[in-house]
This record gives structure tokens, C-alpha cells and sequence, in this order.
């Protein structure tokens, strides 16, 4: 079994993103502790050689980290954001390499193929809020996908974390930039960001069992700003406390057994 000590898969993940191709690279070095968070708490649940399917993951180091660290990743996205037009195949280069299955498909109108009980896991982190149309017609899919007992691990950002309570009343950092949704013929940022209700609302809706629902800090963790990045190391297990503070929220269950 590969370690699921967040330093050690880190190391790996770094050596990863050196990998990639020289535009790519410095973007998925600066995401590895995010990405060692959800590799962990992935590996810590699941066996050797489980079969994991990662919906909207795009280039990033998810699914290669899981391939690399001894799972069978199958990495599902439509591969139609900014990265993948202006690097094109070289963008997965590093994906093909490493044998993770990718497959490219847009989950929302088309739903996924995969046969029933043939998945061990399912995670998708940071790509939901991105959907335009509801994804629970998705999700059933993918339950009916998971083996009995497979895991579901969702990860997206919280729309009334603690900077928004703070700076939206004032007028600032409600959504996104106006050059991102007016400029580009295809709107590709956020949607609709949940909160913790809303995805309590989906583990209800999908009847999943052993459910955690928690947060994480990672937008200002990583953030470009130094003095968020300070001002996040002082109050980052405080906000914990509650994961609707939180910037980033998780959704853990399971399939019933």
C-alpha cells in the first residue's frame, strides 16, 4: 500500500509536476499540498490497485498522482478549458504516459459510461460549481457506478466562507471577474458555489453512508498574496471549527453496503 502521509505524497506529486510540459509545470507545483490533501485522504480509504474515476479533474495532478502511487485512475473531463486548447495534447502527455485512462466527455449532457460496480471510488474536486445544469442525474450514475461500499468524495469552493462574510457587505469578492464571464464566448467560471447545507442536501439525495462534511483553507493557503497566506496560517484551525468558514468544503461518504 502507497504511504498516505501527506509529506511523502507531496514528494511524489512534486516529482510529478516536474514532469509536466515546461508552461504547465510551475502552476501544478504550486497546487501539491492541495493535491497531497485529497491524495491522502483518497489512499487512506481505498486498497491498493482500486480502481478510481476522477470527474472534471482536467491536467491536473490528481489522477496521475493516484496512477503513479499505485491506483487505477480514470480521469473524465471534456477537456475543453484554456489549458487543454492552448497546449492541446501535450497538456495530458504525462497522463498517457503514466497509463491513466482518459476520457473525454461532457459529464453533464452526456453522462458516463461506466458498467455498475465498476468503480471504487469517485472524486471530484473543484468542478462542480463550473456545471451549468444540475448534476444529480450525474452523481445517481456514478452511485450506480461505485462497488457497494465504494467511496464519494466531493470537494468544492464555499460560497459564504469567512472572506466572503467579511468583504462581500462591503462590495467586494462576490463573483467572478467581470473580464471572466464578459470576454469569452464560452463562460467557463463559477456557477453556483454550494455551502455545507447544499451538500448535505446531495448525500441525502443519494443515500450515502458514513458522511463527513469538513473544510479546508486552501484559498488563502495558496494564495498569491503574502499577507494572506500569514493571515491564513494564524486562523486556518480556528476557521476549522467549522467547515461553513472554511474557503474549500468536502463531502465524504460511502455507497451502502
Amino acid at each position: 500500500m502507497a504511504s498516505t502521509n501527506p509529506n511523502q505524497i507531496a514528494a511524489t506529486l512534486r516529482t510529478l509536476a516536474d514532469r509536466y510540459p515546461g508552461p504547465l509545470a510551475a502552476a501544478q507545483r504550486r497546487d501539491v499540498p492541495r493535491i497531497a490533501f485529497h491524495l491522502s485522504l483518497l489512499l487512506a480509504r481505498v486498497q491498493e490497485g482500486a480502481r478510481v474515476a476522477d470527474i472534471g479533474g482536467g491536467v491536473g495532478l490528481l489522477s496521475v498522482g493516484a496512477q503513479e502511487l499505485g491506483l487505477k485512475a480514470v480521469l473524465v473531463d471534456d477537456l475543453r478549458d484554456e489549458v487543454n486548447l492552448e497546449h492541446g495534447d501535450d497538456a495530458l502527455s504525462l497522463h498517457r504516459e503514466l497509463g491513466v485512462e482518459v476520457v473525454s466527455r461532457d459529464v453533464i449532457a452526456d453522462g458516463v459510461g461506466f458498467e455498475p460496480a465498476s468503480l471504487d471510488a469517485v472524486t471530484s474536486f473543484d468542478s462542480m460549481e463550473h456545471w451549468h445544469h444540475s448534476p444529480k442525474h450525474l452523481f445517481h450514475q456514478l452511485m450506480e457506478a461505485l462497488r457497494p461500499g465504494g467511496l464519494f468524495l466531493l470537494g468544492v469552493p464555499n460560497c459564504v466562507n469567512m472572506r466572503k462574510r467579511i468583504t462581500v457587505p462591503w462590495g467586494r469578492g462576490s463573483w467572478s471577474a467581470m473580464t471572466e464571464w464578459y470576454e469569452p464566448e464560452v463562460f467557463r467560471g463559477h456557477v453556483r458555489e454550494p455551502d455545507v447545507r447544499d451538500l448535505r442536501y446531495i448525500a441525502r439525495d443519494l443515500k450515502l453512508a458514513d458522511v463527513r462534511t469538513f473544510g479546508r483553507n486552501w484559498q488563502g493557503r495558496l494564495s498569491g498574496n503574502g499577507l494572506v497566506r500569514a493571515l491564513t496560517a494564524i486562523f486556518d484551525l480556528p476557521l476549522r471549527l467549522r467547515a461553513g468558514w472554511c474557503s474549500d468544503l468536502y463531502l465524504l461518504g460511502r455507497k451502502p453496503r
